[in-house]
């Protein structure tokens, strides 16, 4: 019993760095030339991280979520 839940943490950690990444990679495809002033690129970069940051964690927390509750569907039918 105990092996089982000792994988959830590093599943966590690993959805959430790889949705980040991912969120990261999708953020690049915007022109932020466009819309940050100039000489202000550091802080564009912190916004991209920030960003990236946000939407990877929410859809991390979403698939984690997902995959708990429709592991918990058994229990109603079961």
């Amino acid at each position: 019993m105990d092996g089982m839940f000792g994988y959830q943490p590093l599943l966590a950690i690993v959805s959430h760095i790889i949705f980040i990444g991912l969120a990261f990679f999708a953020l690049q495809a915007l022109m932020p030339e466009k819309v940050i002033r100039k000489n202000r690129v550091f802080q564009a970069q912190l916004l991209f991280i920030f960003l990236s940051i946000l939407i990877g964690s929410s859809v991390s927390n979403f698939f984690l979520e997902i995959s708990y509750w429709s592991g918990r569907l058994s229990t109603l039918f079961g």
